[in-house]
């Protein structure tokens, strides 16, 4: 009786959604470009950390690119444990926000369309904020600002991505 808590706060807990190999694959529809990266420079890493609130802690990010389209494989904390996100930014606007890898125990939620839909043809304005509002879920605040953290970081790296691809 007492274990039931514990067993149904882990039963979301490191839930595997979609592979990043398989998304990458839907996202190209079976057809994906070669990867690239995308080399983490003093000026990426100061606009990083200025949505991230922390620094990224890598030398380079992998991304695909084809025809003006980047797909990214993204990871914030929501509360203890990393999300992992793929998105894809076409023309400088979200095409599509997934959630792949779900590893905490609360706020799996936003894994579903009705929130990540919001996401769509979302771009940035000033001091890379969004230019809609996504609306939380209750008792998910954490997984949500990880999740629009995510959203942010993927549309400035699209802009960054498509400077060294010109």
């Amino acid at each position: 009786m007492f274990l039931l808590p514990i067993i149904s706060a882990s039963a979301f807990a490191n839930e595997i959604y979609q592979t990043p190999e398989d998304f990458i694959e839907e996202v190209f529809a079976g057809h994906p470009p070669e990867q690239s990266r995308l080399w983490i420079t003093k000026d990426i890493k100061q606009d990083t950390y200025n949505i991230l609130e922390h620094d990224l802690n890598v030398l380079r990010l992998r991304y695909w690119i084809k025809d003006g389209r980047t797909a990214w494989i993204l990871e914030e904390i929501g509360k203890e444990r990393p999300i992992t996100t793929g998105i894809v930014v076409n023309q400088g606007r979200i095409e599509l926000v997934r959630i792949l890898i779900f590893r905490e125990s609360r706020g799996w939620e936003v894994r579903y369309p009705f929130f990540t839909d919001q996401y769509k043809d979302t771009g940035l304005v000033n001091e890379n904020k969004l230019d809609k509002s996504i609306d939380g879920i209750s008792g998910a605040t954490l997984s949500v600002n990880a999740v629009t953290k995510l959203a942010r970081l993927a549309l400035l790296l699209h802009e960054y991505a498509k400077k060294g691809k010109d």
